[in-house]
């Protein structure tokens, strides 16, 4: 097979290898020739030598040629569509599946695409990363080759939150963090045999929650493999997120503790009476969040004239909140502190920006409502067997508990305090071990990468005082200025996790990360765009610790008219 060159590359020459030069000579349709060239790559071999960590190797299982579809920026473009397994190094650990897009026009680079939740599918490859753009390409519209893997187990019909998959320890490595390294190398090694270069020009990971964790893992473990990242509310320190949501979910279950959607509307509109106008103008989101958590009391806060909580805290006829739910909330709010060692190093857990936050409001009308719901506090009390429409967060702790913490199907969850796990402390540090990322990217930073974070104020799944406190971590040890130089933190307003229908947020985050790695163009006046709540709204992306606050004239919808604010 001919090298399809980088040169060739860079003048956008539609051809896997030397596909359309082959074509032009014997004046075969250049459409067959690719879709022969992206056939052969069936039952191709991924020697085990060509991965960094112990497998079995690998080889592609299927390949096919996909035609152009869609229009506009949702327009995918010609590419071969490949699927592949990783095997594994004990023979009883599941296979790791994984999909990677050719593009017909490759623009020789590479972008990797996190998973979500506990993994178990692979991401979507040919559409958007996290928060991205509905006014760009998308990523294989760019010319990107794209790939992503299921992280190494295959879900069952509980799909992102089934946990089984931890009962084999090489399974639970790969969902650790192992995953991303063999998906990385299986994927270079095909795209260099496939284009014929011996070097992609640059490679980027995206990813969003677990995929944010994901991203930030891959450029601590691997800082030489990645020239940039980009990672939207990222579970981090996973662990210690997971027990936090485990003292979420056990205080709502207590008895009369669970908010149906009435009072999550109550909450919302009193947290917005009281915190909406701090940032200068009331647009119904929540901006100077940080104000807001230290002013805003349910206890004492009203609404439209009415307390918020019920007189003597107990149940009225009239929609208000009682003691328990308000006990509950606060739990929400305030951190919790690990009374045993994690071998990670984590000792707490911030919270969540509860006041001003969609619970799941199931009462609105936005089609992404249900996916919010779903995400958020569900439509069902966690109880004993937990169901799927209990919080999202009572579920995935059920599955991890049962399937990585004590190894007992039949183990009630419910039961297991994450502040005082007792018996289980020296099993819970060993699996932050796996799961929470430590905060080291001074390699990374010295091979030239640069890293985009971001995150919603209004995320009651991860929490943005988590991200915070890791980019305050960075400061620390690194010095602000030095952090300066290669990573940028924003926290979007009224943004939820990975959905909204008060500011459901997209931004151009991956030709900002191109202009600063490839250009040296550092982010600068970034924006972000509602397309839920105000279609075609704008806000500044803000350096964190700054805030988007209005300037006193000018429309409410225009970036242009707010500014940074400390």
């Amino acid at each position: 097979m001919m090298t399809f060159t980088r040169g060739m590359a860079a003048a956008t020459v539609l051809a896997f290898g030397a596909g359309l030069a082959h074509a032009a000579e014997t004046e075969q349709p250049v459409e067959t020739e690719l879709a022969e060239n992206c056939a052969g790559l069936v039952g191709v071999a991924i020697p085990a030598e060509t991965i960094g960590l112990a497998t079995s190797g690998g080889e592609v299982s299927t390949a096919e040629l996909v035609a152009a579809s869609g229009e506009g920026f949702a327009s995918v473009p010609m590419h071969c569509l490949v699927g592949g397994n990783i095997h594994p190094h004990d023979p009883d650990a599941p296979d790791i599946r994984f999909n990677l897009a050719l593009p017909a026009s490759w623009n020789t680079k590479a972008l990797m695409l996190g998973g979500g939740g506990f993994n178990g599918t692979t991401p979507n490859i040919t559409g958007n990363l996290p928060a991205g753009p509905a006014d760009q390409p998308l990523p294989l519209a760019r010319g990107y080759a794209v790939f992503g893997s299921d992280s190494g187990h295959q879900a069952n019909d509980l799909g992102s939150q089934d946990g089984s998959f931890a009962l084999n320890e090489e399974a639970a490595r790969n969902f650790g963090g192992d995953a991303l390294k063999k998906t990385r190398d299986a994927a270079v090694f095909l795209i260099q045999r496939h284009y014929g270069v011996e070097k992609i020009d640059k490679t980027y990971f995206a990813g969003g929650s677990t995929g944010g964790r994901e991203a930030l893992a891959a450029i601590t473990r691997w800082p030489d493999d990645w020239d940039g990242a980009v990672a939207w509310y990222p579970a981090w320190n996973d662990v210690a997120a997971l027990l936090f949501g485990q003292r979420v979910s056990r205080a709502l279950a207590e008895p009369g503790a669970y908010l149906d959607t009435p009072e999550r509307q109550l909450i919302f509109d009193a947290a917005l009476a009281a915190c909406d106008g701090l940032d200068g103008v009331e647009d119904g989101l929540v901006s100077n969040q940080t104000l807001c958590n230290a002013t805003f009391d349910p206890r004492t806060a009203e609404f439209e004239g009415k307390p918020v909580l019920c007189a003597d805290g107990a149940a009225s006829n009239m929609v208000c909140l009682t003691d328990a739910q308000v006990t509950a909330l606060e739990t929400m709010n305030t951190s919790a502190r690990f009374n045993f060692p994690l071998a990670s190093g984590e000792t707490q857990y911030p919270g969540y920006n509860v006041w001003g936050s969609d619970l799941g409001i199931t009462s609105r009308e936005a089609a992404v409502q249900p996916i919010i719901t779903f995400l958020a506090l569900g439509t069902t009390q966690p109880k004993q067997p937990i169901a799927r429409s209990t919080p999202y967060i009572s579920l995935l702790l059920d599955q991890w508990i049962k399937y990585s913490v004590t190894r007992d199907p039949e183990f009630d969850s419910l039961t297991l305090d994450p502040e005082n796990p007792g018996a289980w402390a020296m099993r819970i540090s060993e699996l932050s071990t796996l799961l929470d990322t430590r905060v080291d990217l001074a390699p990374f930073a010295e091979n030239g990468g640069k890293l985009l974070l971001a995150h919603g104020l209004s995320d009651v799944l991860v929490s943005t005082r988590a991200t915070q406190q890791y980019y305050l971590r960075l400061q620390y040890e690194m010095m602000p200025e030095k952090v300066d130089a290669f990573a940028r933190y924003y926290e979007v307003p009224g943004y939820g996790h990975a959905i909204s229908s008060d500011f459901n947020a997209t931004w151009d985050s991956l030709s900002a990360l191109e202009n600063w790695v490839e250009k040296d163009e550092a982010p600068e006046n970034q924006i972000v765009t509602d397309t839920v709540g105000v279609p075609g709204r704008t806000r500044p992306m803000c350096d964190y610790p700054a805030w988007p606050r209005y300037v006193g004239t000018g429309d409410i919808n225009d970036a242009a008219n707010f500014v940074c604010a400390n």
